[in-house]
């Protein structure tokens, strides 16, 4: 199942065009605020089809019958890029566990580059429901090796994917590796991806946009 929300007219695509604009790049705060609004847009949307159920309320007046999550789900952002985006969707999830991975493209002297997993921190993931949020889909490689990961140390009931922006190759390269059942929510799609693994046209370096340039290891 993959979502563009790009696609149901609504402020989202507003957002999404301001992460994309150059004039306002510069602006590191909206930049990063942008970002949370799109996790708290998905997270209302992922929301939708989560489990619920009923229970008794305690009010002043009486009781009332309320529909509530079944269960709260594991909230899980690649560092550093992926923060903000988290930082939306833990808006609305607000009692949700959290997890935290290292996974960064370290570049060879010849342009090339793997995908290093140094760290995680998460909760019990068995039978949870995992939501990753990562602001670029590119080639999804660093996706891939994180819920194969997260899949080496449990067994999540279902997994879903957050970005702002995503390419068709990441997203075919998710599905074969890691399963079709993987639900993949998009602030928008991109065709293109570059020979170094950029999307086209996308909106250029997140995590550098947002907390500013890095030294390359």
């Amino acid at each position: 199942m993959v979502v563009n929300l790009s696609n149901q007219h609504s402020l989202l695509s507003n957002w999404v065009a301001e992460l994309r604009d150059t004039s306002v790049q510069g602006d590191r705060m909206r930049f990063r605020r942008n970002l949370e609004r799109i996790g708290e847009v998905a997270a209302y949307e992922i929301s939708k089809i989560l489990a619920f159920t009923h229970t008794e309320i305690p009010t002043p007046l009486g009781t009332h019958e309320s529909k509530v999550l079944e269960s709260q789900p594991v909230l899980a952002t690649i560092l550093r890029a992926g923060l903000p985006l988290h930082q939306g969707m833990l808006n609305y999830f607000d009692k949700a566990d959290n997890a935290f991975i290292s996974a960064y493209r370290k570049h060879h002297l010849d342009g090339s580059f793997e995908i290093s997993l140094e760290y995680m921190s998460c909760p019990e993931l068995n039978n949870r429901t995992i939501i990753i949020s990562d602001p670029m889909l590119a080639t999804g490689a660093s996706l891939v090796k994180t819920i194969q990961y997260m899949r080496s140390v449990g067994t999540p009931a279902d997994i879903h994917i957050v970005v702002a922006i995503a390419c068709q190759v990441g997203i075919e390269f998710i599905q074969k590796e890691c399963g079709s059942d993987i639900k993949i929510w998009c602030g928008d799609i991109d065709d293109e991806l570059t020979a170094k693994g950029y999307i086209v046209p996308g909106l250029g370096d997140a995590g550098d946009l947002a907390f500013g340039n890095k030294v390359q290891a």
